[in-house]
């Protein structure tokens, strides 16, 4: 008798540290397809010269719906996409907000940033001067896409169901620092710091089946470059493909990290890309198969804006650039000197930041734009020994975001890439330190303290 109810005993300590460890927490996974139908232009490569010629696999919006409670409800979306555009995630939130109720702050939408899907416009449009046929393409696609994801979001809403989520960290290196391998190649040495850590989460229903897998990783997706014209989502796309095959119930996400300045290597074909993408997916079912750390039944969320200024710019500048020959600083000379014309204010960026904490175990901090690998760095060492994963691309992707490190050695990611993005000029060296503290904000308002 003693042993029985000693046994009884056991079984109920367990359910009842089940519970608390998250087994009520309600998920809910949801897929579409967003490969576009018609001939439309590839966007993230400036030489390319026609529309896209064919399809190598489909490109996929994805969402995971949490709720911890009646008012504690969280939304991520990840996308195969270069990136969204402000106009296209205000419409996205303003949608969700009326029909389910959630707001900014409980949204975060990452792109893996593909550079072989369609544009959306107008994030990156310096790079394309359309024609009416293709402007009007790119366009209807942009439109469709956000009822697409409010659609998508409806469905991971409705097939919510209690699962038990749980976590881990697993490391693949195909990631290089390319502003460290350009330097090298011209005889300079610069600082090369890379970031290989895998985080993912896995959610598994009442019966143990998988039913979810997020991972993440800080690598750029251009394995394939500017000659390819096939839709794709690179080694990302791959990587999810891989491991749907693997786990046939699971919706599988990938979230995009501080990959600014962080190529795969080696890269230049589609068998890379696959290459790269099974050495991602081998990595996470690796780790799915051991067991990972629960995840508590909880979510804080917060959201806010800063301001970034830009590097102060003469208007003769933009008045030589118009009639030069680069046709790319003609563009953006063209939108600098309409804009001053309006009265416009080009001084500064208003720029996003999020964080998620799922339990009091992980937090995801969202950062808008193309954010150099720093960040994830500094974030992670600054809030050790939290267990943070630093997503860059999330909400819009607007232009690179380099650290006040990158900014001193100049460059591609700090300089010549706002040409094509269609901004004044670089940032201000302040960019670095303004959003650190809008980050340790955040994280203060999630119940997160830093080590400083």
């Amino acid at each position: 008798m003693k042993t029985s109810l000693h046994c009884l005993l056991i079984l109920v300590i367990s359910m009842l540290c089940w519970e608390a460890l998250g087994q009520e927490m309600l998920v809910g996974f949801a897929k579409k397809n967003i490969t576009p139908s018609s001939p439309i232009w590839l966007t993230g490569y400036a030489s390319r010269t026609q529309p896209a010629t064919g399809v190598v696999h489909h490109l996929w919006a994805k969402a995971v719906y949490l709720e911890s409670s009646p008012n504690e409800k969280a939304l991520i979306v990840s996308t195969d996409l270069l990136g969204l555009s402000r106009e296209v995630t205000q419409g996205i939130v303003q949608q969700l907000q009326l029909k389910y109720g959630i707001t900014q702050k409980q949204l975060i939408i990452n792109s893996s940033h593909t550079h072989s899907g369609p544009m959306i416009w107008p994030a990156l449009s310096g790079i394309a001067d359309y024609h009416l046929e293709d402007q009007r393409a790119v366009s209807t696609y942009t439109l469709g896409l956000i009822n697409t994801i409010i659609d998508l979001v409806g469905e991971a809403i409705a097939n919510k169901e209690k699962m038990q989520l749980s976590y881990g960290h697993g490391q693949v290196d195909f990631a290089i620092n390319r502003r460290q391998l350009a330097a090298s190649k011209v005889g300079k040495m610069l600082a090369g710091p890379i970031d290989h850590d895998v985080p993912v989460i896995k959610a598994e229903d009442a019966h143990g089946n998988v039913k979810g897998i997020l991972m993440g990783y800080a690598c750029h997706n251009t394995t394939v470059q500017g000659d390819n014209y096939l839709v794709n989502g690179d080694y990302a796309g791959f990587a999810q493909i891989d491991i749907e095959k693997k786990y046939p119930q699971a919706v599988s996400m990938f979230l995009l990290g501080c990959a600014g300045d962080q190529n795969p290597e080696p890269r230049g074909s589609l068998v890379l890309a696959e290459k790269h993408g099974k050495k991602l997916a081998e990595a996470v079912h690796m780790l799915v198969q051991q067991k990972l750390k629960p995840l508590s039944n909880s979510l804080q969320y917060d959201a806010l804006q800063i301001t970034l200024d830009f590097q102060k710019m003469d208007i003769s500048t933009y008045q030589k650039e118009l009639v030069g020959d680069d046709v790319f600083k003609q563009r953006r000379a063209k939108l600098m000197l309409e804009a001053i014309n309006k009265g416009w204010n080009i001084d500064h960026y208003t720029y996003p930041i999020q964080a998620l904490r799922i339990g009091k175990e992980f937090t995801i901090v969202a950062l808008a734009g193309e954010v150099v690998v720093d960040y994830s760095l500094r974030i992670k060492r600054e809030f050790a020994p939290q267990d943070i994963f630093v997503a860059g691309y999330s909400q819009e992707v607007m232009c690179y975001i380099p650290s006040k490190n990158v900014l001193s050695e100049g460059g591609y990611e700090a300089e010549s890439s706002m040409i094509y993005y269609g901004w004044p000029g670089p940032f201000a060296d302040t960019v670095e330190e303004k959003i650190m503290k809008g980050v340790h904000l955040v994280m203060k308002n999630i119940g997160i303290r830093s080590r400083r």
